[in-house]
């Protein structure tokens, strides 16, 4: 008879890392999941991916969204929100969508609130402070943090999933913080170079730098100590989310199938790894240096099996 961690072992093997590109932690950790679930999730995230894709890759090619464009921008946003609360348009995506959020008992909150989010892309170039990030982080992070907490905390009673049996905001919060001030540091250089800048502006000045000035060292320009002080901050606080995630994981396991609580460990030890990556001393904070290959990547959730009581 093959055992739990032989099937665990199994799922890791049939994954393509090479090729996951978008969300791919979710997407890795997913992969443990019975299939309707993990198709679910790929159904919900292809679907926030289109709208923030959109936004991004116009400011990529053009700096910024001018006064003149926001309007459509903004309806577009709407259109996407309307799709799954209001329309009676007959549209395939969005019938599949409706379907899932259905069947799985998925909370409209994270939907409307990336929305929120994505209409502050497009109003805004970055954050004046960093409350206003954490704000933003609701939607831009917290919001798809808990559709993947929401699905794999789902139960089956009688044939039918009903909700978590706790919070899912509370849950997702810490983990998603976590990840997201650590993709700051780990997405900085790329960043830069696609004209986003994640850092708030009242830091960036208080450790007497600027925009130009991280501009110059995503290019290529020898980092200062100014900017390690910078990094430091963020890594500091990212620590703090760290050891509310560990809490919160702790808390929460008993309560999952051992499937469940296995995904949960490699989605977290996956930001982990990166968090792991972060020399404030000697590093150059590059893209390359802190990106983890799709073989460190297989070895890690490798490493969490073989862990896993």
């Amino acid at each position: 008879m093959i055992s739990q961690k032989d099937k665990f072992l199994e799922i890791s093997n049939s994954i393509n890392f090479e090729q996951i590109k978008d969300h791919p932690n979710i997407l890795i950790a997913a992969n443990f999941w019975d299939n309707d679930r993990f198709c679910a999730a790929k159904i919900c995230y292809k679907f926030m991916r289109a709208i923030d894709d959109m936004i991004d890759n116009h400011k990529a090619k053009n700096k910024l969204i001018e006064p003149g464009e926001r309007k459509d921008f903004i309806a577009n946003v709407d259109d996407w929100l309307k799709m799954i609360i209001i329309s009676k348009e007959c549209n395939s995506l969005q019938e599949e969508l409706k379907e899932t959020i259905e069947k799985f008992r998925i909370p409209l909150w994270p939907m409307k609130v990336f929305a929120k989010s994505m209409i502050y892309d497009i109003n805004n170039d970055g954050f004046p402070t960093m409350d206003a990030f954490l704000e933003y982080s609701t939607g831009a992070s917290v919001a798809p943090a808990s559709i993947f907490v929401h699905l794999n905390g789902l139960q089956t009673i009688n044939g039918r999933y009903e909700p978590p049996q706790f919070d899912v905001k509370w849950a997702s919060t810490p983990c998603a913080i976590f990840s997201y001030l650590v993709h700051i540091i780990r997405d900085f250089q790329k960043d830069q170079l696609n004209n986003l800048t994640c850092f708030a502006d009242d830091l960036i000045a208080n450790y007497g730098l600027n925009r130009k000035i991280l501009h110059d060292f995503a290019e290529g320009r020898h980092v200062n100590n100014n900017f390690r002080s910078l990094i430091k901050h963020y890594y500091l606080l990212a620590d703090e989310y760290r050891i509310k995630t560990y809490d919160i994981i702790k808390e929460i396991r008993p309560l999952l199938e051992p499937r469940y609580q296995l995904s949960l460990e490699i989605i977290f030890d996956l930001y982990l790894m990166v968090f792991e990556r972060i020399d404030l001393k000697n590093g150059k904070f590059t893209t390359e240096e802190l990106n983890p290959t799709p073989e460190e990547t297989r070895e890690r959730v490798y490493n969490v099996i073989m862990n896993f009581r």
